[in-house]
């Protein structure tokens, strides 16, 4: 009998073992060695140590990250299993039909990192300045092109915010990826990109591209001479590569709140803070709710872009 309790006992406790109790793992939904997944592996090693468990990154690429979204979606809503996504998240929707998931199928739990794309022209560029551009949009139609590292990217969407807003009539020219994309901006095969602040300002600072415009709503520390779109040309404008955590929907509020909390703590290390600041990222933490409000205006306004453009996805 004592030995029928005893194992009663142990069977209980290890139903009800404190969270966590074995791996955490974070998917994120792109390839090894993009922004995400550096930024990613930088945050889960800090969140390991103040969690007292492992947590891991499973890539799980593909389909503009809509694979490894599913594959969150789906997951046991315990807190093992977190996405690390990035802006996509909040423009398949309006993109892709027949998804098996929609925005309520998570639970936010932080806004980790915002980061602004840069509007960049080759060095020898005639464009020397936005109004430049915008008169040469206006007196040639049609004829002005711009890259991106494909039809769903924030790149593309930065760009058609901006030439819906000044009313311009601009060529896309879509790549496979952001590299491809730089690279032809550079040699003068595409007139200007909206291009990420990680790849874009090691090209800038070295002086093989221009920068012309920053979208965030204040200049970056890391090109402080250059302006952003809402001072120069259009105000109101803002664009941001994003990256956050999600949770499977359902998944309990102490293990969510005990999520944040080291998520949030993490973010506020020095250390994290410059290995943020180097690749251009401005590190956030802030909360669940306030980071579903983010999501919703993303959404939102993405979803108008793609409508008045006409976006398809190649």
């Amino acid at each position: 009998m004592k030995s029928l309790v005893l194992a009663c006992a142990v069977i209980a406790g290890a139903a009800h073992a404190a969270f966590p109790d074995r791996t955490i793992t974070i998917v994120v939904p792109y390839t090894p060695g993009g922004a995400a997944d550096a930024l990613a592996r930088q945050l889960a090693v800090r969140m390991g140590t103040r969690l007292g468990t492992s947590v891991i990154v499973d890539n799980r690429p593909g389909a503009s990250g809509t694979i490894g979204q599913a594959f969150v979606a789906r997951a046991p809503a315990d807190g093992y299993t977190m996405l690390y996504d990035a802006t996509p998240f909040s423009i398949n929707p309006s993109l892709y039909a027949n998804l098996s998931f929609t925005g309520k199928s998570f639970q936010p739990l932080s806004l980790v990192s915002l980061s602004p794309n840069v509007l960049i022209v080759r060095k020898d560029s005639p464009i020397k300045d936005q109004k430049d551009l915008v008169a040469k949009a206006k007196a040639e139609p049609g004829k002005l092109t711009f890259a991106s590292g494909g039809s769903g990217t924030v790149q593309r969407l930065a760009a058609e915010l901006y030439r819906q807003g000044l009313n311009l009539d601009m060529l896309h020219v879509p790549y496979k990826s952001g590299g491809p994309a730089i690279s032809d901006v550079m040699g003068g095969q595409v007139d200007f990109m909206f291009g990420t602040l990680a790849a874009s300002y090691p090209l800038v600072t070295s002086g093989k591209l221009r920068a012309l415009a920053i979208t965030s709503p204040k200049r970056s520390p890391l090109l402080p001479d250059v302006p952003t779109v809402a001072e120069s040309v259009l105000p109101g404008y803002e664009a941001y590569e994003w990256n956050g955590l999600l949770l499977p929907a359902g998944t309990p509020d102490a293990v969510v709140q005990q999520l944040h909390k080291a998520v949030a703590e993490s973010l506020q290390e020095e250390e994290l803070k410059k290995r943020f600041a180097d690749m251009g990222a401005q590190p956030v933490g802030n909360t669940p709710a306030a980071f579903a409000d983010f999501l919703q205006k993303e959404s939102a306004k993405w979803s108008a872009v793609i409508r008045k453009g006409n976006i398809k996805v190649d």
